[in-house]
This record gives C-alpha cells, structure tokens and sequence, in this order.
C-alpha cells in the first residue's frame, strides 16, 4: 500500500546510516504520520521490537535503524532503506544533524528494528491512516 506522501529522499537527512557500537545499520525512511503510527504498533506489540528512531523535522521523515544489508531487499512502498556501504556515523545521545532528533534514542531501544516486524507496522500503519483519512 502506498503513502499519499512523497517520501524522496531528503538533502539534509539525519544519518544515510549509523553504527551501533560494531554494528552497522541501514536506515529506513518514512512519511512522519505513518511512522508514527508503526512506532506506536511496534511498542504496543509483545516484543520490545523498536530500535532506534530519528525524526527530521525539516523534511517530514522518521528513521528506523534496521541491520545492515537490509537495503539491499527492501521494496515497500512509500518508504526508501538507504545502506550505509561502510559509511557509518557513531550513535549517540545527540541527533546527527541540526533540525533532527531522536524519537527513540540509542540506549532507550534495542540496537535495531527487525525489518520483518517493521515491514508488518509499516503496513498496519499504512492502512489504518488510510482508513481513517477515508472517514473525513
């Protein structure tokens, strides 16, 4: 299902990926509103399955940090997964960029979200914002 909202990637973007640690990321991007709507399906789920979580502001996007190599299947809709090819930035409590955030800071969240499990939000997402756009 796609977004009704563009979702290119923006210049000033708070990471094109990260390092946890040793661990390499990749970052997936989406529209704000769907993601957070997939932040609030992920924490209500049985599972503490949310890792890090960066909010820009200035283009309108949270970023989920997922495992490295992700990138590289990643095919859903309204979201782009950007890999870091060893271009990695260090994580910490500070937001990487002027204008961004952490919604869910490094330390507070598991070292990254499961693709599977935020593919399965992102789509839940998708569609309850759909469906609630359609009852206006």
């Amino acid at each position: 299902m796609e977004t009704s909202q563009s979702n290119e990637p923006c210049t000033s973007s708070p990471a094109s990926s990260c390092t946890a640690g040793d661990t390499a990321c990749d970052l997936v991007t989406v529209p704000t509103r769907q993601g957070l709507e997939a932040v609030d399906i992920l924490r209500r789920g049985a599972a503490d399955a949310v890792g890090p979580v960066l909010h820009d502001d200035g283009c309108g996007t949270l970023g989920f940090l997922v495992p490295a190599g992700t990138a590289a299947g990643w095919d859903l809709p309204g979201s782009t997964c950007t890999e870091t090819d060893g271009r990695g930035l260090r994580l910490a409590p500070e937001p990487p960029v002027a204008g961004s955030g952490w919604l869910l800071p490094p330390g507070e969240a598991d070292l990254a979200t499961d693709p599977v499990v935020l593919r399965r939000a992102l789509g839940e997402a998708a569609r309850l914002l759909e469906a609630a756009d359609n009852c206006r």
